[in-house]
Protein backbone atom coordinates (compact mmCIF):
# COMPACT_ATOMS: atom_id res chain seq x y z
CA UNK A 1 0.00 0.00 0.00
CA UNK A 2 1.30 3.44 -0.95
CA UNK A 3 0.39 6.26 1.98
CA UNK A 4 -0.21 9.14 0.12
CA UNK A 5 -0.38 12.58 1.58
CA UNK A 6 -1.65 15.80 -0.77
CA UNK A 7 -1.14 18.53 1.95
CA UNK A 8 -3.10 22.03 1.84
CA UNK A 9 -1.01 24.11 4.16
CA UNK A 10 -4.46 26.18 5.12
CA UNK A 11 -5.23 29.81 4.77
CA UNK A 12 -4.37 29.93 8.56
CA UNK A 13 -0.42 28.68 6.45
CA UNK A 14 2.27 31.01 6.53
CA UNK A 15 0.35 32.70 7.55
CA UNK A 16 -3.07 33.44 9.60
CA UNK A 17 -1.70 37.14 9.40
CA UNK A 18 1.91 36.07 9.93
CA UNK A 19 4.59 39.03 10.16
CA UNK A 20 6.40 39.06 6.89
CA UNK A 21 9.56 41.48 8.09
CA UNK A 22 10.26 42.67 5.12
CA UNK A 23 13.20 44.76 4.07
CA UNK A 24 12.02 46.73 2.47
CA UNK A 25 8.24 45.32 2.81
CA UNK A 26 6.52 46.37 -0.82
CA UNK A 27 8.85 47.37 -3.01
CA UNK A 28 10.16 44.27 -4.28
CA UNK A 29 13.14 45.32 -6.79
CA UNK A 30 15.61 43.36 -8.29
CA UNK A 31 18.32 42.25 -5.34
CA UNK A 32 16.08 42.73 -2.67
CA UNK A 33 15.36 40.18 -0.35
CA UNK A 34 12.27 39.56 2.70
CA UNK A 35 11.90 37.74 5.94
CA UNK A 36 8.92 36.16 7.07
CA UNK A 37 7.88 34.28 10.40
CA UNK A 38 4.74 32.61 10.88
CA UNK A 39 2.40 30.07 11.44
CA UNK A 40 1.52 27.09 9.13
CA UNK A 41 -0.94 24.36 9.18
CA UNK A 42 -0.04 21.03 7.31
CA UNK A 43 -3.64 19.27 7.11
CA UNK A 44 -3.38 16.12 4.93
CA UNK A 45 -6.26 14.89 2.64
CA UNK A 46 -8.71 12.90 4.14
CA UNK A 47 -8.26 9.66 1.37
CA UNK A 48 -4.51 8.15 2.87
CA UNK A 49 -5.16 4.45 1.42
CA UNK A 50 -6.37 1.52 3.92
CA UNK A 51 -4.35 -1.32 5.37
CA UNK A 52 -6.13 -4.27 6.65
CA UNK A 53 -9.62 -3.55 5.04
CA UNK A 54 -9.23 -0.05 8.03
CA UNK A 55 -9.20 3.43 6.24
CA UNK A 56 -5.64 5.10 7.31
CA UNK A 57 -5.65 8.51 8.22
CA UNK A 58 -3.43 11.32 9.36
CA UNK A 59 -3.65 14.25 11.76
CA UNK A 60 -3.02 17.63 10.97
CA UNK A 61 -0.18 19.75 12.76
CA UNK A 62 0.65 23.46 13.06
CA UNK A 63 4.35 24.91 13.56
CA UNK A 64 6.18 27.85 13.09
CA UNK A 65 7.10 29.01 9.78
CA UNK A 66 9.90 30.80 8.35
CA UNK A 67 10.37 32.10 4.98
CA UNK A 68 13.47 34.10 2.57
CA UNK A 69 12.50 35.49 -0.44
CA UNK A 70 15.34 36.51 -2.66
CA UNK A 71 13.94 39.09 -5.75
CA UNK A 72 15.79 37.93 -9.20
CA UNK A 73 14.31 40.30 -10.97
CA UNK A 74 11.83 43.43 -10.07
CA UNK A 75 8.43 41.71 -8.31
CA UNK A 76 9.72 37.92 -9.07
CA UNK A 77 11.59 35.76 -6.58
CA UNK A 78 12.99 33.15 -5.04
CA UNK A 79 11.56 31.77 -1.44
CA UNK A 80 12.74 29.14 0.81
CA UNK A 81 9.78 27.92 3.37
CA UNK A 82 11.18 26.35 6.67
CA UNK A 83 9.11 25.21 9.13
CA UNK A 84 9.63 23.57 12.86
CA UNK A 85 9.39 20.01 12.69
CA UNK A 86 5.71 18.74 12.09
CA UNK A 87 3.98 15.41 14.36
CA UNK A 88 1.28 13.69 12.65
CA UNK A 89 -0.91 11.04 14.49
CA UNK A 90 -1.19 7.50 12.30
CA UNK A 91 -5.00 6.17 12.81
CA UNK A 92 -6.05 2.60 11.36
CA UNK A 93 -10.02 2.62 11.06
CA UNK A 94 -10.27 5.62 13.58
CA UNK A 95 -8.09 3.95 16.20
CA UNK A 96 -4.32 5.69 16.90
CA UNK A 97 -1.74 3.00 15.64
CA UNK A 98 1.22 5.50 15.50
CA UNK A 99 3.17 9.17 14.79
CA UNK A 100 5.34 10.15 12.49
CA UNK A 101 7.41 13.22 12.87
CA UNK A 102 8.62 15.52 9.14
CA UNK A 103 10.23 18.50 7.58
CA UNK A 104 8.45 19.83 4.07
CA UNK A 105 11.03 23.09 3.32
CA UNK A 106 10.05 23.69 0.15
CA UNK A 107 11.60 26.26 -2.77
CA UNK A 108 9.01 28.23 -4.94
CA UNK A 109 9.79 31.01 -7.89
CA UNK A 110 6.70 33.61 -6.64
CA UNK A 111 5.73 36.42 -8.59
CA UNK A 112 4.47 39.13 -6.70
CA UNK A 113 1.19 41.54 -8.32
CA UNK A 114 2.24 44.97 -8.58
CA UNK A 115 0.05 46.76 -7.72
CA UNK A 116 -0.47 51.17 -6.17
CA UNK A 117 -2.14 49.80 -3.38
CA UNK A 118 -1.10 48.46 0.21
CA UNK A 119 -1.87 44.92 -0.97
CA UNK A 120 0.12 43.18 -3.11
CA UNK A 121 -1.13 39.55 -4.42
CA UNK A 122 1.13 37.03 -5.26
CA UNK A 123 1.43 33.38 -6.40
CA UNK A 124 4.07 30.88 -7.18
CA UNK A 125 5.18 27.15 -8.22
CA UNK A 126 8.12 25.25 -6.92
CA UNK A 127 9.29 21.97 -5.19
CA UNK A 128 8.99 20.09 -1.76
CA UNK A 129 11.10 17.77 -0.64
CA UNK A 130 9.70 16.14 2.88
CA UNK A 131 12.08 14.22 5.38
CA UNK A 132 10.01 11.49 7.43
CA UNK A 133 11.70 10.39 10.87
CA UNK A 134 10.88 9.26 14.01
CA UNK A 135 8.26 6.82 13.03
CA UNK A 136 6.93 5.03 16.10
CA UNK A 137 3.77 2.44 15.93
CA UNK A 138 3.26 -0.19 18.26
CA UNK A 139 2.66 -2.80 15.06
CA UNK A 140 6.46 -3.13 14.59
CA UNK A 141 9.69 -1.23 12.73
CA UNK A 142 7.61 1.60 10.49
CA UNK A 143 8.96 3.72 8.14
CA UNK A 144 8.50 6.22 5.82
CA UNK A 145 10.59 7.03 2.46
CA UNK A 146 10.97 10.76 1.84
CA UNK A 147 9.42 12.58 -0.98
CA UNK A 148 9.90 15.14 -3.60
CA UNK A 149 6.56 17.08 -5.16
CA UNK A 150 5.41 19.79 -7.15
CA UNK A 151 4.03 22.96 -4.65
CA UNK A 152 1.82 26.02 -5.25
CA UNK A 153 1.14 29.23 -3.17
CA UNK A 154 -1.15 32.12 -3.70
CA UNK A 155 -2.05 35.19 -1.28
CA UNK A 156 -1.67 38.44 -0.59
CA UNK A 157 0.99 40.87 1.76
CA UNK A 158 -1.04 43.76 3.34
CA UNK A 159 1.58 46.69 3.72
CA UNK A 160 1.72 48.05 7.26
CA UNK A 161 4.88 49.96 7.51
CA UNK A 162 7.56 51.20 5.23
CA UNK A 163 9.66 47.55 6.78
CA UNK A 164 6.55 45.54 7.34
CA UNK A 165 3.44 43.47 5.85
CA UNK A 166 1.00 40.64 6.98
CA UNK A 167 0.85 37.72 4.72
CA UNK A 168 -1.88 35.08 4.09
CA UNK A 169 -1.30 32.46 2.13
CA UNK A 170 -2.63 29.13 1.47
CA UNK A 171 -0.11 26.49 -0.14
CA UNK A 172 -0.58 23.14 -1.84
CA UNK A 173 1.88 20.53 -1.40
CA UNK A 174 2.23 17.26 -2.88
CA UNK A 175 3.84 15.03 -0.27
CA UNK A 176 3.59 11.03 -1.07
CA UNK A 177 5.45 8.32 0.91
CA UNK A 178 6.11 4.58 0.80
CA UNK A 179 5.49 2.79 4.11
CA UNK A 180 6.97 -0.06 5.11
CA UNK A 181 6.45 -2.27 8.07
CA UNK A 182 8.85 -4.70 9.42
CA UNK A 183 10.52 -4.11 5.77
CA UNK A 184 7.62 -5.35 4.16
CA UNK A 185 5.85 -2.92 1.71
CA UNK A 186 2.49 -1.85 3.20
Amino acid sequence: MKIVTHNLVSALALGALSTALAMPAMAQSQGDWTFGVGIINVNPKSDNGSLAGAATTLGDDTQLSLTGEYFIRDNLGIELLAATPFEHNISLGGTEIGSTKHLPPTVSLVYHVPTKGKITPFFGVGVNYTTFFEETTALGDLELDDSFGLAATVGADWQISDRGALRVSVRYMDIKTDATLDGASI
